[in-house]
């Protein structure tokens, strides 16, 4: 019999008195089905009476030779770069006795080469996150609002919004002129949209103040986010255009509101949305009424939409979603030509600890891409407090909030935003590479070891992209998307990819997290440290609390990462953490027993 899981334990042969005199090799710790019956093709005996050194040795050698080859090309280089970084050992040997009677500050103990200053300011940014959770509203789990709306249509609201003329000034406002579908009967829900549509114009021109008629204008396509008071989203895409006429005029916006984060998708829409506008704005109306009996479609899945165009006749515009959803909403590249990377490691260890971060930029669709983008970086964690793209002028008051958030404001706000009571927060010019306001810490916040790694392979990432590749699986990854989504996931897969090895489940079937125990089995001291301040954040609790709640196991790329990482540890790391999981579990059946 083969172990089909990670196991210290010899493989069974007859007898007891057989299994001392029988010791063989093992095979490596864990084996999917698939292992299995590649295996079994290739005549490797099932029988354990018929198991000898030389045939172990080659399964042995196939597993591992199959498992490098399903692994893209590009995530094996960029995992060399963490091994050269990282060091060999990863996990500690585990026993209930050292994790029981280790205290806060043995963990933390600084050696003589650690400073004071280091260990000091360890301690405040974990008593400031902690502060911090108490006052940000609670958290709502992905797993819980993937299951509220996957049945909802494919957007809630469609307006244009215009800029009218105030009485006696040379100012304008933005106004709604049209909406799509109407507002009936006073219910509480409408009277929550209606409050919602309010707000929507200033984010369509959140530089209404800055706006004369023109005679020329580039189309602009950005995308805002409007969060509820329960914590619910949603998502505005824009397109804001010039309509067709002469002479000085000024633009109007086109807005789709939708529960659901999918930009291309949007973008396509609101292609033939500019499309129609090109021709007559009688034509966008019908379109969208057929866009709106159509459901969303799932991710690798596609959608058919007829509609009639003058001129063209009967058209049939087809709408798919990548497999891979996660970036959808993502463009890595104008995020690299505004900041260098040693920038954008700064700006994602301050996210990682839930800071204030405040974007500057000049173009709304730069602040739209960047802000994206940078929340793209946390993949699997989920950013879980106020998150404002682009933030129109006249809410600049938000700024001067002492909860988390992330925002973006256009270059003519600076001088207002500098007068204004901010607490500490990172601020960031996108068109100067520079910060403009700064903690100063932010070079220290991430492990030294792995930060090195992520600044190399980030600085390497035209030279690993463009290395040949002979696999169909690294087509994905070898795109600045898929290269820079994998450099960040493997940050998480060397500082938390052994999470799941620390989900116990008790007799009702429920799971739970032991925390400290996660903690204490890596074998780093700085990344002890650093996972001591980051599981205080709510990103970390919500990244556990859905795999809590999770009936069955957790599925994407993250997890696949994951799995091949636990697959590199070796035998030594892993028995151990199994050994003190056992002694875990038998440790809270006494209890419950007890109880």
């Amino acid at each position: 019999q083969l172990p089909s899981k990670a196991s210290s334990h010899s493989l069974r042969v007859g007898n007891w008195s057989e299994r001392k005199s029988h010791r063989l090799p093992r095979l490596p710790k864990r084996h999917s089905h698939d292992d299995m019956l590649l295996l079994a093709q290739l005549g490797i005996p099932s029988s354990p009476s018929s198991l000898n050194e030389d045939s172990l040795s080659t399964a042995s050698e196939l597993l591992s030779s199959r498992r490098a080859r399903r692994i893209p090309k590009l995530v094996q280089r960029i995992n060399s770069i963490y091994s050269a970084k990282r060091g060999k050992k990863r996990l500690k040997k585990l026993s209930m006795s050292n994790i029981e009677t280790a205290s806060l500050r043995d963990e933390n103990s600084e050696s003589e080469s650690d400073s004071d200053d280091r260990f000091k300011a360890h301690t405040q940014r974990l008593v400031h996150i902690q502060s911090m959770l108490k006052r940000a509203p609670s958290y709502r789990t992905l797993e819980l609002e993937l299951i509220e709306w996957q049945e909802r249509e494919l957007f809630e609201y469609f307006v244009v919004v215009s800029l009218k003329k105030k009485p006696s000034k040379n100012t304008y406002l933005p106004e709604v002129t049209y909406q799509f579908p109407k507002l009936e009967r006073p219910t509480k829900q409408m009277r929550e949209a209606e409050e919602r549509l309010k707000a929507i114009p200033q984010f369509c021109f959140p530089d209404a103040k800055d706006w004369l008629p023109v005679s020329e204008y580039n189309s602009e396509t950005f995308s805002f986010m409007l969060t509820g008071e329960d914590g619910s989203r949603r998502f505005g895409y824009c397109r804001r255009l010039l309509p067709n006429g002469k002479g000085p005029r000024l633009p109007e916006v086109y807005c789709v509101i939708s529960r659901l984060g999918c930009f291309d998708l949007f973008s396509k829409i609101l292609d033939e949305v500019e499309r129609r506008r090109g021709i007559s704005a009688a034509l966008v109306y019908p379109f969208m009424r057929s866009l709106m009996e159509s459901p969303f479609p799932a991710p690798g899945k596609t959608i058919k939409v007829k509609t009639f165009l003058p001129g063209a006749g009967n058209e049939v515009i087809e709408l798919r979603r990548p497999m891979d959803s996660r970036l959808e909403h993502v463009d890595f590249e104008c995020l690299f030509k505004c900041l260098s990377v040693r920038q954008i490691i700064r700006i994602f260890a301050s996210l990682l600890l839930e800071r204030r971060v405040i974007f500057v930029a000049d173009k709304l669709s730069t602040l739209s891409s960047c802000s994206h983008a940078v929340v793209a970086l946390l993949y699997p964690f989920s950013w879980q407090h106020t998150f404002i793209p682009v933030l129109p002028s006249s809410m600049i008051d938000i700024v001067c909030c002492p909860t988390p958030f992330l925002v973006g404001l256009l270059s003519s706000s600076l001088p207002k935003l500098k007068d204004l009571p901010v607490e500490e927060a990172l601020m960031v010019n996108l068109g100067s590479d520079r910060f403009i306001r700064q903690m100063d810490d932010e070079d220290t916040l991430l492990p030294r070891k792995l930060q090195a790694a992520l600044e190399q392979a980030l600085e390497r990432k035209n030279e690993l992209i463009n290395q040949d590749s002979d696999s169909d699986s690294d087509d994905e990854c070898n795109t600045l998307n898929g290269l820079v989504s994998e450099v960040f996931i493997r940050f998480f897969v060397e500082t938390v990819g052994h999470y799941s090895l620390f989900l116990t489940q008790n007799e009702k079937g429920e799971r739970a997290f032991q925390r400290e125990a996660f903690r204490k089995s890596v074998a780093s001291k700085s990344i002890r440290r650093f996972l001591e301040v980051f599981m205080e954040s709510q990103m970390f609790a919500g990244f556990i609390q859905d795999r809590e709640l999770r009936k069955c196991r957790a599925k994407g790329l993250f997890e696949q990462r994951v799995e091949q990482y636990l697959e590199e540890l070796p035998d030594t790391e892993q028995s151990g953490v199994n050994k003190f999981l056992r002694g875990l579990g038998n440790k809270m059946k006494f209890l419950h027993k007890k109880n």
